[in-house]
């Protein structure tokens, strides 16, 4: 049985706690939402899908705007990880900051909840954790594309099955934790691009068969 327990350590400090909530607030700068107000006055959220991520920032603003709105979110992912790692928090105190930068910017306070999918921030807040637990994802991303043709479900089952990956490969229990954490955080808040996804793979199937019926007519009378 797969064993994820934490290592011990002591009750979180203060300095812990205070770079937690710090690493929060780092994950509510959506860079998306601000990159848009400055070039164009506008709200990103009443634009597009209206979402603050880097792919609707990409549809409006074009290559550029989603490339510096990914950039952005990925180096808050990293520099939230890389001050953990300077003020030598503990294992758990690190996972926890993990998760807290991606929350910040999937539920940023200041724009009541409405942030991003996180994607960017947690690619960022990994590869500068542990560049094998991207690694991890990567290996599993690949050849599901290759067979699913579907950006947004290859990157959720990569996500959803990198822990799983992290524990095969023999990862510290803390690693395959601080994954899991990242999968559960990825996967609530693209949901409803998951049953979208789902539903487009299912819709050829339901019309094929509604046309094979059309062209059957009326069943034989007994």
């Amino acid at each position: 049985m797969m064993n994820l327990n934490l290592p011990p350590s002591a009750v979180l400090s203060g300095k812990e706690w205070t770079w937690i909530g710090t690493s929060y607030f780092i994950g509510c700068f959506t860079a998306g939402y601000y990159w848009t107000r400055w070039k164009t006055g506008q709200d990103i959220r009443h634009l597009g899908s209206g979402n603050v991520g880097a792919r609707n920032v990409g549809r409006v603003l074009g290559y550029w705007g989603f490339t510096i709105t990914f950039l952005l979110d990925f180096l808050k992912g990293a520099v939230a990880v890389a001050g953990a790692q300077k003020l030598v928090l503990s294992p758990t105190a690190t996972v926890l900051t993990i998760a807290a930068v991606v929350a910040g910017h999937i539920w940023p306070i200041q724009l009541r909840g409405l942030g991003g999918k996180g994607i960017a921030a947690s690619l960022g807040a990994l590869l500068a954790y542990d560049p094998i637990l991207v690694l991890c994802q990567i290996v599993v991303f690949v050849p599901v594309i290759a067979i699913l043709r579907s950006l947004t479900l290859s990157g959720m089952v990569a996500f959803a099955v990198g822990p799983l990956v992290a524990f095969l490969c023999g990862l510290e229990n803390v690693e395959v934790v601080a994954a899991s954490a990242v999968a559960i955080l990825i996967l609530m808040s693209h949901r409803k691009n998951i049953r979208e996804e789902i539903t487009g793979f299912a819709q050829p199937s339901r019309l094929k068969e509604s046309t094979i019926e059309m062209h059957k007519g009326p069943p034989d009378e007994v």
